[in-house]
């Protein structure tokens, strides 16, 4: 895939405790001309979101610590960061996990494992790039 200069610089911030995940999900954003920011857990992505700003959040549900709708929850209730969209992974594709992260406002839910053209996918149709 080619680089778009629509998503080059672009920082996408990956939360998720596991390495695989998060080293995927590098691979797969990076390929295609974003920037990456990986965070293990909720702690560390809040840690690191003031100085990095992405423009687009994916962030693991199952975390130690502090979960992904504790995450999310803390980052929409942010003045600075609400607006930047946070889409949840989870390997659980249940309704009910759908209607929770709804309820902290993540605007969209990615079941792990995730393709690269689903993952991709996503993030066109959240940051407005289109097709």
């Amino acid at each position: 895939m080619t680089t778009t200069p629509q998503a080059t610089g672009l920082k996408i911030m990956v939360i998720d405790d596991s390495s695989t995940i998060r080293r995927s999900a590098e691979i797969f954003l990076s390929q295609a001309g974003y920037e990456v920011v990986l965070a293990e857990d909720g702690f560390d992505a809040l840690a690191k979101i003031n100085d990095h700003r992405p423009a687009l959040i994916f962030c693991d549900i199952l975390m130690p610590r502090l979960d992904g709708y504790q995450t999310c929850a803390l980052i929409k209730k942010s003045a600075k960061f609400h607006a930047v969209p946070v889409l949840m992974l989870s390997s659980k594709d249940g309704l009910f996990d759908r209607a929770r992260g709804a309820m902290v406002g993540s605007a969209a839910y990615l079941t792990k494992p995730f393709s690269k053209d689903s993952l991709l996918a996503a993030v066109r149709e959240h940051t407005g790039q289109g097709q």
